[in-house]
């Protein structure tokens, strides 16, 4: 199961915070064309895109941002 977060600023950070998660959700990085991040992801992933969009947001730099997530 894959989700893309669509990410133009902070996309190292985004995906360090995304692969230390653990429990109900685990991200993996895979692949970054512009601003399409790849993760690979354990569980629905219509829940991991919502619950990355919520992790993403709750950080300082987070809710200046302008992105979003989606499944696929």
């Amino acid at each position: 199961m894959m989700i893309t977060v669509n990410l133009a600023q902070k996309q190292q950070d985004a995906i360090a915070l995304l692969e230390a998660q653990e429990g109900e959700f685990t991200y993996k990085f895979l692949s970054k064309a512009g601003i399409r991040l790849k993760f690979q992801v354990t569980g629905d992933p219509e829940a991991a895109a919502a619950n990355a969009k919520k992790i993403i947001k709750a950080q300082p730099w987070g809710a200046a941002l302008y992105f979003n997530a989606v499944a696929g």
